[in-house]
């Protein structure tokens, strides 16, 4: 299963996952190509060069290659091609959510072709039957999903935290037995499934509730860094062994050369990883 490969590989390295969050402001003026498309390119190649040693998963936020229209989709591409040629893991965050006859189409989309990647990113709000589409891939052991359980927006208390009448859990618990349902076919030898879960990392005592009541779910915690979760609001989401979870930095990375007013991505990149080990995986 994909999910034992992400575990073999965070033990080799650390539990991180770097957001290629890349917008055009980011890039310095050296690395620059002739097209759009090379610019993000270029700028991606060196968070990946920077960091690939030292963290598990990279995951690219389709929203801003999008927004950059067909040059971004074509840095999107390569960027994929590049991690792929590397034998890094990949999640698509694409976070997608529809019927499911749309649904088999982004299945296609994203899990075969051009945009292949081991993970893509549901958002399940619109009832499970939007994630099944998703499950032949999951199950034949080649790729994962991770679905969005409780997130770490403010917003996420508008819905994500409702209780239900008939039987007093919240939505986003709802989601979490449900995850554990669909992923039954996807166990690992680790014992975990490649039906995962995002939680967010921005409240302490939210996030431990989840692992406790949760232990057999793989956990994508975004919230550290720009968000504002720190290492008491990331370390519940593992399990008491260490293991379980990754933990997502975008911005606090990708733009920690700003911060130094450097042009040098690479090695400010690879900087805020390590503080960002020595920060949570280091006493």
């Amino acid at each position: 299963m994909i999910i034992d490969r992400l575990k073999r590989t965070v033990d080799e390295k650390y539990p991180i996952c770097v957001g290629l969050d890349t917008a055009l402001e980011y890039i310095p003026e050296s690395l620059k190509g002739d097209s759009v498309s090379e610019s993000v390119f270029n700028f991606n190649k060196e968070v990946i060069d920077g960091t690939k040693d030292l963290v598990a998963i990279y995951k690219p936020q389709i929203a801003y290659y999008e927004a950059l229209g067909l040059e971004g989709m074509k840095a999107y591409k390569k960027t994929l091609e590049y991690l792929r040629d590397q034998d890094l893991l990949i999640i698509g965050d694409i976070k997608r959510g529809d019927i499911s006859a749309t649904a088999k189409m982004y299945a296609k989309a994203h899990f075969t072709g051009e945009f292949e990647v081991d993970f893509i990113t549901l958002n399940p709000y619109m009832g499970f039957d939007s994630i099944e589409p998703y499950l032949p891939y999951v199950e034949s052991g080649e790729k994962g999903v991770f679905v969005l359980m409780r997130t770490s927006n403010p917003g996420a208390k508008d819905l994500e935290d409702r209780l239900s009448e008939s039987d007093g859990k919240t939505l986003y618990q709802a989601v979490g037995e449900g995850l554990v349902e669909l992923g039954k076919k996807s166990v690992g030898e680790t014992g975990y499934s490649s039906v995962a879960a995002v939680v967010g990392g921005t409240s302490i005592e939210e996030v431990g509730k989840i692992r406790e009541e949760f232990p057999s779910l793989f956990f994508l915690v975004p919230g550290y860094g720009a968000q504002g979760g720190g290492r008491a609001e990331v370390l519940p989401a593992f399990n008491p062994d260490g293991n379980g979870a990754i933990v997502n930095s975008s911005r606090g990375i990708i733009k920690n050369h700003m911060e130094y007013d450097s042009e040098d991505v690479k090695k400010y990149s690879r900087l805020a990883v390590e503080e960002m080990i020595e920060d949570l995986f280091k006493e």
